[in-house]
């Protein structure tokens, strides 16, 4: 619990980015030709780089509350919105492809809940649940996407994964004001100008953090700055001009959607009692060195007289 100025414990809540962390842990070691095959021959590099990224978060960060947070699926509301909206990522390999529902089954034998929509992304689900709950507990989320950063508030940080499972770059409301100069919320309105060459979507091409950041500062926001344009330097308001149909629709994509309607309560997100069974669930599902893991951070109870997580 953190320890709030009227003396008051606070929960503190992890939220994971679940698919980033996969991929992240499946490209560290494949890269190496490390696939770390089960009994029936089916790689588990990426779910066991999961668990043990994830694990070593727990006991690094030490939340009181914690869960996983899912993409359920490429196609969501915003390729409806642009049909270039991460068009051109490429297929998944072919040693990922069987991992992705194993990932989710592992939170599942952890005793971690899971939270995943069809159709919104995760980072939809994480926004939403943070506004739900910020003002109850403390978060920490967990992950490598930038776009995360218009969630910042106080009490609400970003550990974005560095090197390792042990480095992470952690983000605060202060950090983010002291080194851009605006609010959080306004990172959309510079995603807007800038784009994302990851997601598909340009922005206004010439644009970049720069100007973008300069235009924030002095004109607040997307809006702000079309209400000004002819206060702006000529070039740039050429380039806006010219894009901004895509400016708008950039706007639109960037923005995470915290209203989507995630069921569960705060308190089923309690961290789970780790025991001697959860770690053989591990190891009979051919997560080993996950296992091995697990028993190395946190001293576990012996087995429950009945199987714990359902």
């Amino acid at each position: 619990m953190q320890s709030t100025e009227n003396g008051q414990n606070r929960p503190h809540l992890l939220l994971i980015d679940g698919m980033a962390l996969l991929f992240r842990a499946f490209y560290a070691t494949a890269v190496h030709g490390r696939f770390m095959r089960n009994q029936e021959g089916v790689p588990t590099n990426a779910v066991q780089g999961f668990i043990g990224h994830a694990l070593s978060a727990q006991s690094i960060f030490r939340p009181t509350h914690l869960a996983v947070c899912w993409d359920m699926g490429a196609y969501t509301f915003r390729n409806e919105l642009y049909d270039g909206y991460k068009a051109h990522r490429p297929a998944p390999p072919e040693e990922m492809g069987p991992q992705f529902e194993m990932g989710r089954e592992s939170a599942w034998l952890l005793g971690w809940k899971s939270f995943g929509i069809d159709g919104v992304e995760a980072d939809d689900v994480i926004g939403s649940l943070v506004d739900r709950w910020k003002d109850e507990a403390d978060i920490t989320i967990m992950s490598g996407d930038k776009d995360l950063l218009q969630l910042l508030a106080p009490g609400v940080r970003i550990a974005f994964m560095k090197k390792g499972h042990t480095v992470f770059d952690v983000y605060t409301y202060d950090r983010f004001k002291e080194e851009y100069g605006f609010e959080p919320s306004q990172f959309v309105d510079l995603k807007a100008f800038t784009g994302d060459s990851s997601d598909g979507y340009p922005g206004v091409r010439g644009i970049g953090p720069k100007t973008a950041s300069t235009l924030i500062l002095e004109h607040g926001s997307v809006n702000g700055v079309l209400a000004a344009l002819d206060e702006l330097k000529p070039a740039v308001r050429k380039k806006i001009d010219e894009s901004l149909v895509m400016l708008k629709l950039s706007r639109e994509l960037a923005e995470i959607d915290c209203n989507i309607p995630v069921p569960g309560e705060l308190g089923e997100l309690a961290v789970p009692r780790y025991t001697r069974e959860t770690a053989g669930a591990l190891e009979a599902e051919g997560y080993g060195t996950a296992a091995r893991q697990l028993l190395n951070l946190f001293p576990v109870e012996e087995a429950a007289e009945e199987w714990p997580f359902g």
